[in-house]
């Protein structure tokens, strides 16, 4: 049986990027992965990802964000792909909106740019957009966009050019405890690794209860849709990323890069779905459309145009939205990182790094306290 120090089952957005900061430590990696990415059937596709520094959900994260920012930035330096667009993020609200106070407080305290706007003077500055009076918005200049294809391409290059082994298409059937490390079966072999990082997303939680941890994680069936828009008001040379955190429900979107139109997404609602039997096909409700079109009427009228596209994806959500980054309470030698609920992707940088740091050094340099699976030992 081949042995490797670290095998990392799942090698998506994060497990591709720790593998790329283990193998270049010379760590032998082996990456398994039950698809080829980048891929369409997890959470990383649809091109673009927002990647923002003055956090809404929490100011504990702006560090963690500032050093993915770091990152991303080395790994389009190192591998020479595009991975960051610097459009700057518009998030927008009713006046009392606790998610824009926290957005100003994180700010402050960080002392990150943001340009705090009135609805009339967003409105004047991107006469596409359409906002009540009771609304305002916090621009933040220095965030952008990350192309989130291209950073799972990066790393992946990259940790094979450092000696990774990559299998792919290769689903794992079984995590097997043995003696300090793991055996991890797949339907072809097994593989023995001293140490496993399990970042399999949708399919953490099933995993995990077969090593006797029951953590709350909810695959959720979730869609984007680009629309044609009017190039004049929506282009990415000056239209930013934006949230929209409504009374009622939150929307997200990117202007059009090269002609493709407004992409736009909800976070809020989904389906509770299997990620084994999810139904993949866009429009198969009709909320997939009806939603992102509405609000587009609503706020972004010249952007409500012809469908373009629309593709389906996986949020996996925790009950409290934040991330589970921990070792198996029984097993040290695993680390998990699960539950990323539709904001995760732009610290997979950080994320892959701090993972790889508590493999190898037992501990990381970025406080991950908030992040313990122990939150949730009350509702078992």
């Amino acid at each position: 049986m081949q042995n490797y120090d670290v095998i990392i089952v799942g090698a998506g957005s994060m497990g591709m990027a720790a593998g790329y900061y283990l193998a270049k430590q010379g760590v032998r990696t082996l990456m398994i992965d039950a698809f080829d990415p980048p891929h369409t059937m997890g959470s990383h596709h649809g091109d673009t990802r927002i990647i923002r520094h003055a956090y809404g959900e929490g100011k504990q994260y702006v560090p963690l964000a500032l050093r993915a920012q770091h990152l991303w930035s080395e790994l389009e330096q190192a591998s020479g792909m595009p991975i960051f667009a610097k459009t700057g993020v518009l998030n927008a609200g009713p006046l009392n909106c606790t998610f824009l106070n926290e957005i100003r407080e994180s700010a402050e305290q960080y002392s990150l740019p943001l340009e705090v706007l009135s609805a009339d003077e967003i409105m004047q500055r991107w006469p596409g957009i359409n906002l009540p009076a009771d609304y305002y918005g916090c621009l933040e200049p220095a965030s952008g966009v990350l192309y989130s294809e291209n950073g799972i391409r990066a790393y992946r290059e990259l940790a094979l050019a450092s000696g990774a082994t990559l299998l792919t298409n290769t689903p794992v059937t079984q995590l097997e405890p043995a003696g300090n490390g793991f055996i991890v079966h797949t339907d072809s072999a097994s593989y023995h690794g001293d140490k496993v990082l399990l970042s399999a997303g949708a399919w953490n939680g099933s995993l995990l209860d077969t090593l006797g941890l029951s953590i709350p994680l909810t695959p959720t069936r979730k869609t984007v849709a680009w629309f044609g828009a009017d190039e004049s008001q929506y282009s990415a040379d000056g239209f930013p990323a934006f949230i929209f955190r409504l009374h009622d429900s939150m929307f997200y979107g990117f202007p059009s890069f090269n002609g493709s139109g407004i992409k736009i997404g909800r976070h809020d609602g989904g389906l509770a779905i299997d990620p084994d039997i999810l139904e993949r096909t866009f429009g198969t409700y009709l909320s997939d459309e009806g939603d992102v079109r509405s609000f587009l009427e609503a706020y972004m009228p010249g952007a409500a145009g012809p469908l373009r596209q629309g593709k389906v994806c996986i949020y996996t959500m925790t009950p409290d939205e934040h991330f589970v980054i921990d070792r198996h309470p029984e097993h040290p030698q695993l680390v998990f990182a699960a539950g990323f609920s539709g904001h995760g992707f732009k610290f997979a940088s950080a994320i892959g790094e701090a993972t790889s740091q508590l493999l190898v050094e037992g501990a990381s340099s970025l406080d991950l306290s908030m992040f313990s699976w122990k939150r949730f030992s009350c509702l078992s």
